[in-house]
C-alpha cells in the first residue's frame, strides 16, 4: 500500500484551498517548449482514446498526493507533464488548480521530468522527499519517464508489484507505452524555431505523430497537390478538345463529316 492509500483524516482540502503554486520559476526556457509539443502531439491520440473527453494534462501542476500541515507543498510534486486518465477535465466547471489524489481517487499513468542538472533530483529515492521516491511509493504514476534531453537519454520506468523496473528502449530508443498505443522517444529537429533533442511520439507502426503545425502543412500539401492535379487534368482535357476540333475542321476540308465518322 503506497502513502495515498493510507487511511485519511475527514475534511481534507481540495484544489481550491491549497497553494496553486511554489513561487519557484521554471529552471529553463527548454521546458515549455517541451510540454507544449507533447501536449499538441498527443491530443488527437487522448481525444480518440478518451472520447467522452475524461482526461487530464498538467504541465508544472502540483500533485498533491500526501496532506502535510503546517505547509501542504511538502506533499506535493509538480511533475513537468503528466496524464490522468478518466478523470474530468474540469471540477464543477473550473479548471484544476493542481491535482489532489484524495479528492480524484486516480492516480497518474505517467509522470514526466526533464533533467535540467545530473539528473541526480530526478533519480533522488529519499523517502518523502525525493521525487523517484514519491512518485514509486505516493503518487504510484503507472510509468515515470526521465527525459534528459542534454545527454539524448530517456529512461522509463513502469510500476510493478510497488516498484518501479526501467524498461528496456527498443533498437530506436523508444519504449512503447500500451495504455496509449504509442511509443516515446527522442527526435532531434525543429519545433517553435528551436532545433533541438526533443522527446516525440510514434504510433505503433512507427509513423511520427505530427503537430498541428505539421497537420496544418500536410493538410495544406495535399490541397496543393489536388489543386495541381485538377489543374493538369483541366488542362488535358482542353487539350484534347482542341484536338479534336482541329482533327474535325480537317475532315470537313476533305468533305467528310466529322459526326459521321
Amino acid at each position: 500500500m503506497s502513502i495515498a492509500d493510507a487511511p485519511v483524516e475527514v475534511d481534507l482540502p481540495t484544489h481550491l484551498d491549497l497553494p496553486d503554486t511554489d513561487g519557484k520559476p521554471v529552471e529553463n526556457a527548454y521546458e515549455h517548449p517541451q510540454s507544449a509539443l507533447l501536449s499538441d502531439i498527443l491530443l488527437p491520440v487522448l481525444n480518440r482514446l478518451h472520447p467522452d473527453d475524461n482526461y487530464f494534462v498538467g504541465a508544472d501542476t502540483g500533485i498533491y498526493w500526501h496532506h502535510t500541515k503546517p505547509d501542504p507543498l511538502t506533499g506535493c510534486k509538480s511533475p513537468d507533464w503528466y496524464y490522468v486518465p478518466n478523470v474530468p477535465r474540469t471540477l464543477d466547471g473550473e479548471f484544476r488548480r493542481s491535482y489532489v489524489l484524495w479528492q480524484e481517487g486516480i492516480r497518474p499513468l505517467i509522470v514526466m521530468e526533464y533533467v535540467s542538472g545530473s539528473g541526480a533530483e530526478e533519480r533522488d529515492d529519499t523517502p518523502f522527499t525525493g521525487k523517484f521516491w514519491v512518485y514509486e511509493r505516493g503518487i504510484a504514476a503507472v510509468y515515470y519517464a526521465i527525459w534528459d534531453a542534454a545527454r539524448n537519454r530517456l529512461d522509463v520506468y513502469e510500476l510493478v508489484r510497488g516498484r518501479y523496473q526501467l524498461l528496456p528502449p527498443d533498437s530506436t530508443g523508444r519504449v512503447w507505452i500500451p495504455e496509449m498505443e504509442v511509443n516515446i522517444g527522442p527526435w532531434r529537429g525543429e519545433y517553435h524555431g528551436y532545433i533541438a533533442d526533443w522527446l516525440r511520439v510514434w504510433d505503433r507502426n512507427g509513423l511520427l505523430l505530427p503537430t498541428a503545425e505539421e497537420r496544418g502543412s500536410d493538410a495544406r500539401r495535399l490541397a496543393e497537390q489536388e489543386h495541381r492535379r485538377a489543374e493538369a487534368e483541366k488542362q488535358r482535357a482542353e487539350t484534347e478538345k482542341h484536338r479534336a476540333e482541329k482533327l474535325a475542321a480537317r475532315l470537313r476540308e476533305l468533305g467528310v463529316d466529322p459526326d459521321t465518322v
